[in-house]
């Protein structure tokens, strides 16, 4: 099992980002997804400075080497500001579903750029454990469209969707997988917790630049009237941006990224459970299939 500590950290931040998503999509819709990014760093950024207090003895990361500070801050002005910019506008142009599914190709874009940067290559069982995977995701992410979209949604895949939306969610998943190579590049033998301070510091300051450049201030003061959606964020942050990307980096640290970046993408699998539980949403044959092929191709990782 020692062997397999990257593995296992994956899957411990996928659980986490699990329980991000529902939270912050409940907040989202009081406070709009701009602010709640903001908001989420910071929160997130604080949950670990105070971590890091105690775990290492520095509330901030001084002891971070130029060359990591500088991989680490590029790393997250691709992941957390720009990789989700594209996500969040590809939402909006091609809907969540196909952009979930164009995301699905983060893990192989992430072992391609690793492969070029870090060396790393994958072997037979792991590609496959990797395909397997995300054909599972797939069929979890691809719904059947409701009778009376089905026109619309017929003509718009045979005049094509548009391109510009692809190309949006295509640039969410090269910002997450470049973001989490350019990660485990700068953070080497460095503390995991520390390394997402200081990407979490880049997106806050990213943000804190588009905020200003849209001048939107008045929308994050704004929120904080929303108490009940403050909590929900809250509760995300803790679960997101502290013990998320802290276990996302210590996947990479461990294992290859792009094995790391497979098994982190398994939330649209893992939130099927809550989602029924606590949402009361139906669970489909569908979901069901793909979400036992999703789990043999995990499976596969650990053999």
């Amino acid at each position: 099992m020692n062997a397999h500590w990257g593995e296992i950290a994956a899957l411990i931040a996928a659980a986490f980002w699990t329980v991000t998503a529902l939270v912050f999509e409940a907040a989202g819709r009081k406070i709009g997804s701009l602010v709640l990014n903001l908001l989420r760093l910071i929160l997130g950024f604080l949950f670990l400075s105070t971590f890091t207090l105690f775990y290492r003895g520095y509330f901030f990361p001084i002891d971070a080497t130029t060359e990591a500070w500088f991989y680490l801050f590029i790393s997250g002005l691709v992941g957390f500001v720009i990789g989700d910019l594209c996500l969040f506008q590809a939402f909006v142009m091609i809907g969540a579903r196909i952009s979930m599914l164009i995301m699905s190709l983060a893990p192989p874009i992430t072992a391609l750029i690793s492969w070029i940067i870090l060396g790393e290559t994958l072997t037979l069982q792991n590609w496959l454990g990797m395909i397997v995977t995300m054909a599972g995701i797939s069929i979890v992410v691809l719904k059947k469209a409701d009778r009376s979209s089905r026109k619309g949604m017929f003509n718009r895949f045979r005049v094509g969707l548009p391109v510009v939306g692809l190309l949006l969610a295509l640039g969410g998943a090269f910002g997450q997988a470049t973001g989490l190579v350019l990660s485990k590049f700068g953070m080497q033998q460095y503390d995991a917790f520390a390394a997402s301070q200081i990407r979490i510091l880049a997106g806050i300051a990213g943000f804190v630049l588009i905020f200003t450049f849209l001048r939107r201030w008045r929308d994050v003061f704004l929120a904080f009237t929303f108490r009940k959606a403050m909590l929900q964020m809250s509760v995300g942050s803790f679960f997101g941006p502290f013990l998320g990307v802290s276990f996302s980096l210590i996947a990479v640290k461990y294992a290859s990224a792009g094995v790391a970046a497979t098994l982190m993408s398994i939330v649209p699998v893992l939130i099927i459970a809550p989602s029924a539980i606590f949402l009361k949403e139906k669970i489909t044959i569908k979901e069901i299939i793909g979400a036992i092929i999703a789990v043999g191709g995990v499976a596969l990782f650990f053999l």
